[in-house]
């Protein structure tokens, strides 16, 4: 009975080990994707590192959503763009972590995605929204995050958190404006504004 007892034990000890986190949530909106509470956007610490590789899995079906905790997210997606899984703090902006344009490709480059990553992005995942952002789920199942973190306008003014995402490219459109993605409740779309103005960012890896 002893040892009856110690396998039944193991048993239950690997299943506990092997159990996965999902956000599973009902879409009642055909054009987004779930939040995860939106409340994601700071730095999620890196420590979890690595890269991702798909062996996280998760359905992509009857709405489940495998949210995945490494820092850079394999969505999938054609190109091979993975993406962070953290929008970027900006020390100098504590409260809100916007960036302007030319903050924006200063900090950080090449890792700053382009207007075809972010249409990609907008193109190959399915947007659920939660009340406070979206969840960006690729075709594999992995999900990254993206918080309506709002925006500020060239004359300082904020509007927009918790409504609105708005997030950089390191594409320029004009002299003055450049291009970025933007979501709300209801759909996901590019578009281009001043570079002057504040909105988040969201690394990509190569």
């Amino acid at each position: 009975m002893k040892k009856v007892f110690s396998i039944l034990m193991v048993a239950m000890m690997g299943l506990a080990l092997c159990t996965t986190v999902a956000c599973t949530k009902d879409d009642n909106n055909t054009n987004n994707t779930e939040n995860n509470g939106g409340d994601n956007g700071g730095n999620n610490g890196g420590d979890n590192g690595g890269d991702n590789g798909g062996d996280n899995g998760g359905g992509n079906g009857g709405g489940d959503t495998t949210i995945v905790n490494d820092v850079w997210v394999d969505l999938g997606l054609p190109s091979g763009t993975k993406w962070k899984n953290a929008n970027e703090v900006n020390a100098a902006d504590a409260e809100y972590n916007f960036y302007t344009y030319d903050e924006a490709v200063a900090a950080f480059g090449d890792a700053l995605p382009t207007k075809g990553q972010l249409e990609e992005l907008k193109d190959s995942c399915r947007w659920t929204w939660n009340g406070s952002g979206c969840t960006v789920t690729g075709r594999n199942g992995h999900s990254i995050v993206l918080p309506a973190a709002g925006y500020r306008l060239c004359n300082g003014n904020v509007g927009g958190v918790g409504s609105y995402g708005i997030y950089w490219s390191s594409t320029p459109y004009g002299s003055d404006t450049a291009w970025r993605l933007d979501f709300d409740s209801g759909e996901v779309y590019m578009g281009s504004l001043r570079r002057c103005s504040g909105y988040s960012v969201r690394l990509v890896q190569n």
